[in-house]
């Protein structure tokens, strides 16, 4: 990996078969989240461009849009900040478009992303970004107005349904989950490797011979159908379904009658308590604001 070495405490997964250790809800095993942190990502992001795709050990390949993730919001994204409520969460910001124009717009934003790389595009471009998991312990967890998982984000861990389970933590009682899902009913759990097309993967021009090699992770493709299934039972109510640009996305609100362990009675404060997670100095462990 390129750059600083990353602080510990900030990558560290949340034990399998444990509880969350902030909130002592129950959570899923914290994916690998190593690829993304390493080349070929890196790279792409530094190059603005691709190719560079996901890999499943049977070939496979799902291409990544790298290109559009380095430019401005297009006008699908636009569709869904404008539905946007409070402070704004956008879990796996990459280099950071959706943040900077969030800010651009007057929104409190803050992008999460395991990337080094990433997170510095989102600075330069104006946004602030922590690098962090999803899984990890966040800053103003229960508070957030709106959290994003937009870019195939839906897929992070493998799992839709702890996904899920980690965003209602995340948002205060009432708060917005903003998705983009895939345009086929389609609910799919594979083993994956970040791919550039430079060569095979372990040096074979077929089929990987095992998904427990070095660099494969758990993913998840799923279509607003799936999500909706997993969503309905836990506390979640569709508000909006939409398409831009073929782009298909599903808006859900979190039932204000359900609250996480994390989340105290008291929300007096919660815009203050997020507020301050955006201090103009950079480090690996805090919030990084542009200046």
């Amino acid at each position: 990996m390129t750059g600083t070495v990353p602080n510990r405490s900030v990558l560290t997964p949340v034990p399998q078969d444990t509880r969350h250790p902030d909130t002592g809800h129950p959570g899923t095993a914290h994916p690998d989240i190593t690829p993304w942190s390493t080349d070929p990502y890196a790279d792409a992001l530094r190059n603005g461009h691709g190719p560079l795709f996901l890999r499943r050990t049977d070939g496979w390949l799902l291409p990544l849009d790298v290109e559009r993730w380095c430019g401005g919001a297009d006008a699908a994204d636009l569709s869904a900040l404008r539905r946007c409520e409070g402070p704004v969460l956008d879990i796996g910001c990459g280099p950071g478009r959706l943040v900077a124009e969030l800010a651009a717009r007057g929104h409190r934003a803050l992008g999460i992303d395991v990337s080094e790389t990433a997170v510095a595009h989102t600075l330069r471009t104006g946004g602030s970004a922590l690098r962090r998991s999803v899984f990890d312990p966040l800053p103003g967890e229960g508070r957030w107005g709106t959290v994003l998982l937009i870019d195939g984000n839906i897929g992070i861990g493998g799992d839709p349904h702890g996904l899920l389970l980690r965003t209602a933590e995340l948002l205060a009682p009432g708060g917005l989950l903003i998705a983009e899902t895939v345009s086929p009913d389609i609910d799919e759990r594979v083993r994956v490797r970040l791919y550039d097309g430079r060569r095979a993967p372990g040096g074979s021009a077929g089929p990987d011979r095992t998904g427990a090699g070095d660099g494969h992770f758990p993913w998840a493709r799923i279509g607003t159908p799936a999500l909706l299934r997993y969503a309905r039972p836990n506390g979640w109510h569709p508000v909006d379904q939409w398409v831009a640009d073929d782009r298909p996305f599903v808006a859900l609100r979190r039932d204000r009658r359900v609250r996480t362990v994390s989340q105290s009675a008291d929300t007096a404060n919660s815009t203050a308590v997020i507020s301050s997670q955006f201090p103009r100095k950079t480090s690996g462990d805090s919030p990084l604001a542009g200046s």
